[in-house]
């Protein structure tokens, strides 16, 4: 399916709806626009296997030119519009775009970016507000659509995403699968056909999506969503509270959210949280980090056993999942596999028992995919023996029935003393105290240890941080973790080096402690 049955079927219903404002992108307009805009692409040389980058904000012109590459042949990679400038330059030149879409509330840096790439043959800009101006440059996105022909492409072999990872442990690495070498209008799209009957999509769903949609599973599930006749409502930034009024307003049947959303949620005052109905809301979907145990029990006493967990990655190497009632069965664990075979292996590469803490790979028939431009980084993720084995640096464990536990990623591990300490342990068990707003947990440089645990702390509007706060916090996690886990001292900040999806960026934190001083 894609959004051209639905043109015919329902055209006046929302594909798309900006939840702050409800503005809204017919299933007819999303078809007709897509087609203009895969016209201007194929008008400006554009062909099969090219890439077109989408530098914006959530948008409704964001799933336009979605399908305009899907239906084109085209590789799409959406950028975080939050990096800087040159870290914007780096993704366009790698993934070889040829076409540039920005919005005009990035003008900034799609002036720069225009600048320093001079392979982009095509740049066009739409208006975040009309009176804005276009970057120096660009083209008028909407006089383009205007001038391109209604009518489809002849021939409209299907393209797909070529996203960047999150850059938690550096720079962003460009993830790139095969085309799948079927039209657009046939069938064959492997995440629907896992998720679509496992969560219930279908023409009566309504997806809230409050992440940013330059990110894998928002725009993906969006895209799904799309396939079966259903309305996206894209919220243009994560609020706690306005994401419940949302779902009130909207009806929305399903959601998908990360941890640290949950988090924002159960902090509000109770009138806040009480105050919408949620009756209509029946799949609350979350993912992209690990969950507190804690947290997702609150979340299923408040919700119902409406959350549904997957793991996965931008990668796809593989996928597991669980239902709030097994998982209640199963704390903290991420499922079972749903696609791939699931091994856990030991650094010699051997694979390892159940208990057995190692880095996590998935079988495939095939190497599912490559690192643009990084064979080396595409050779490391492969496992040293058998080749159809992918991992994306994630460390946990299975136990006997076969259900994945996650304990960290393998480049987060703090080795202190010759002890292994994972992170994510001591950051879940700290997350719900009430003067903590966000946390991270990281090893630091130690003459005698190698390295020590370091905690910094991000604390509730209105905590005063100090010695009294952390002596507070280190007496909570005694009675939680053992006592060599147990951070030797705690930070307070103002900010974490988090991306939107909730994924730490530790590479980032540790260089606070691990760069030399300014002059």
């Amino acid at each position: 399916m894609y959004p051209g049955k639905f043109a015919a079927l329902t055209p006046d219903k929302p594909a798309v709806v900006m939840s702050d404002t409800g503005a809204a992108l017919t299933y007819a307009q999303l078809e007709e626009r897509s087609v203009r805009l895969s016209r201007a692409l194929w008008d400006a040389g554009l062909r099969p296997g090219d890439n077109v980058a989408l530098l914006a904000e959530n948008s409704l012109r964001t799933y336009e030119v979605y399908w305009a590459a899907m239906r084109s042949g085209l590789y799409l990679t959406a950028i975080n519009f939050r990096l800087h400038p040159d870290e914007v330059t780096y993704i366009v030149d790698d993934c070889g775009a040829k076409a540039l879409v920005v919005s005009t509330g990035l003008a900034e840096t799609a002036t720069v970016v225009h600048d320093a790439t001079p392979g982009v043959g095509l740049r066009l800009a739409f208006c975040t507000d009309p009176a804005d101006d276009l970057p120096p440059g660009h083209d008028d996105y909407e006089a383009a659509l205007a001038a391109a022909s209604p009518e489809p492409l002849p021939e409209q072999p299907r393209g797909r995403d070529m996203l960047y990872s999150s850059g938690t442990t550096g720079r962003p690495k460009g993830v790139k699968a095969p085309l799948p070498g079927v039209s657009v209008t046939e069938g064959g799209d492997l995440l629907l056909s896992l998720f679509g009957p496992l969560y219930g999509f279908a023409a009566d769903t309504v997806y809230l999506s409050p992440a940013p949609l330059y990110h894998a599973a928002p725009l993906r599930f969006g895209g799904m969503i799309h396939q079966v006749g259903g309305t996206v409502v894209v919220m243009p930034r994560f609020d706690a509270a306005a994401a419940l009024a949302a779902i009130e307003r909207y009806r929305v049947t399903h959601s998908q959210w990360v941890p640290t959303m949950f988090v924002r949620m159960l902090k509000l005052p109770d009138e806040v949280r009480t105050a919408h109905d949620l009756s209509s809301h029946r799949v609350a979907v979350h993912a992209a980090a690990p969950c507190p145990v804690e947290v997702k029990q609150r979340m299923i006493d408040w919700w119902g056993p409406i959350l549904h967990e997957y793991y996965a990655a931008t990668e796809s190497i593989g996928l597991t999942v669980i239902d709030s009632p097994t998982w209640q069965q199963k704390p903290g664990s991420v499922g079972r596999s749903l696609l791939g075979v699931l091994h856990v292996c030991g650094d010699d590469g051997q694979e390892l028992p159940p208990g057995e803490v190692g880095l996590v790979y998935f079988e495939r028939d095939q190497f599912p995919f490559a690192y643009h431009n990084d064979p080396e980084k595409t050779a490391a993720a492969a496992h040293p023996d058998n080749p159809t084995w992918a991992t994306t640096g994630d460390v946990g464990y299975v136990d006997e029935d076969g259900f994945l536990f996650l304990t960290d990623r393998q480049s987060f591990m703090i080795i202190s003393g010759g002890v292994n300490i994972y992170p994510q342990e001591i950051e879940n068990a700290l997350a719900l105290h009430p003067a903590v707003l966000d946390l991270a947990v990281i090893g630091i440089p130690d003459p005698d240890m190698g390295e020590q645990v370091k905690a910094v702390v991000q604390p509730a509007p209105d905590v005063e941080p100090g010695p009294e706060l952390e002596a507070e916090l280190l007496e909570f996690l005694r009675a939680r973790i053992a006592g060599y886990k147990i951070p030797r001292s705690i930070d307070f900040t103002d900010d974490l080096p988090r991306t939107e999806t909730g994924k730490l960026q530790k590479h980032k934190l540790r260089a606070r402690y691990t760069s030399p001083a300014p002059a």
